[in-house]
């Protein structure tokens, strides 16, 4: 069965290419997954027993939407983080962010804008969930270059005004996936008039917000509040995989204006699955409790000076302002990362495989985006067998 035209320009995932480009070949010497951006800092200490005293939830069917008490909890945390005070009816839990990033693009966005094929906006490099739900909805995915010239942040003010005329739905990601840009208030206020100006939605994917080096990121939210934006145009999304440790939990938010939360829990009753509630009462217990996040932030940290001190020489390697991964240049992503794994047996990905080609260029061809998960002494040896296998012994 053929798929729909909609999804001709569908991208390809960029794991299973990784696969193709480096399986048919033998590791160079003992093998080091540096590549997927999977936590493995130690989980709360409080998961097991949790679960283990709440088994029997299990044979309950869940709250679509999650329960008081997690959705209580959410909102607590926002108010803490961000200063920002939400009724919990303006939150939803989700089964990880990617469900909400999808979905909310599908409930808020018309299928025509001034009578003409809707737009969304998207950074480039990006998650590629941002494009399927463009696709998915028949809009036109545009893909912002994010570059060191922008400050790895797409710089939508500067598209024509007949295409931002067109847009419903923007998605911002801070600290940025995969360059660990962060987003300043004055850039987030910047992007919440341009969403004035032109009557969109901001779909603001913060899931590594809790992992940064120097200071905490704004948030969308905080920075709404601050400029008295409408607050239809702002929805946050977060999740308890980085700021935890607990990718496999699949427990992520949403939070909004009333009015566009109403027609996300309209979609999620018809196409979403609820968390089960064994989980949701250890995803309450998480997002009320920040020893567990400030122990994992200080490893973060700690490694964020290994790769500072590893490569911090190197012209454009520099340590990320938040999230955890390094954006490395290299001449060619590909090329680099068939040379790490033959010659080093690391695994890294190139950076095109998070990018769409724009005008004849790829924003993502001349990097690698290495993940800083492992345990430090391992992320050091790494490290530094990537520096001297690509950029020579010192």
């Amino acid at each position: 069965m053929q798929l729909p035209d909609r999804f001709a320009s569908l991208p390809e995932y960029a794991f299973p290419r990784l696969r193709a480009l480096l399986d048919p070949h033998p590791a160079g010497g003992a093998v080091m997954n540096m590549t997927i951006g999977e936590p493995q800092h130690p989980m709360p200490d409080f998961v097991a027993p949790l679960l283990a005293e709440h088994m029997a939830g299990f044979g309950k069917y869940p709250p679509n939407d999650g329960s008081p008490a997690l959705l209580e909890a959410i909102a607590g945390w926002i108010a803490r983080r961000h200063g920002v005070t939400l009724d919990p009816s303006r939150v939803m839990t989700l089964n990880g962010t990617r469900e909400g990033l999808f979905n909310a693009a599908l409930a808020l966005s018309p299928e025509t804008k001034n009578g003409q094929r809707p737009a969304i906006l998207m950074p480039n490099p990006f998650y590629q969930v941002y494009t399927m739900a463009a696709l998915a909805l028949g809009a036109e995915p545009v893909h912002v270059p994010a570059t060191a010239e922008t400050g790895f942040l797409p710089d939508y003010a500067a598209l024509p005004p007949a295409l931002l005329d067109r847009v419903t739905v923007a998605y911002i990601c801070s600290p940025a996936n995969p360059q660990g840009a962060v987003a300043s208030r004055a850039y987030l206020a910047d992007l919440l008039a341009l969403a004035e100006k032109h009557d969109f939605r901001i779909l603001s994917d913060e899931c590594y917000s809790e992992i940064w080096r120097e200071a905490p990121p704004p948030g969308l939210l905080d920075v709404a509040q601050e400029v008295g934006a409408d607050p239809e145009r702002v929805f946050m999304f977060n999740s308890l995989s980085k700021r935890s440790n607990l990718p496999g939990l699949r427990s992520g938010f949403v939070a909004g204006g009333a009015q566009g939360m109403a027609r996300i829990r309209q979609l999620r009753a018809f196409a979403g699955a609820p968390i089960p509630l064994p989980l949701q009462v250890v995803s309450e217990r998480a997002w009320r409790d920040e020893a567990h996040v400030d122990a994992s932030r200080a490893l973060y940290q700690q490694k964020f000076a290994i790769a500072e001190a590893v490569l911090g020489d190197i012209p454009g390697c520099h340590p990320p302002e938040g999230g955890f991964f390094l954006w490395l240049p290299v001449p060619d992503g590909e090329a680099a990362a068939l040379k790490l794994w033959t010659e080093a047996g690391i695994r890294v990905v190139p950076g095109a495989y998070f990018s769409r080609d724009a005008d004849g260029s790829n924003p993502g061809r001349g990097f690698i985006r290495v993940a800083l998960v492992a345990p430090a002494d391992d992320t050091q040896r790494g490290l530094k067998r990537l520096r001297d296998c690509l950029y020579g012994e010192d």
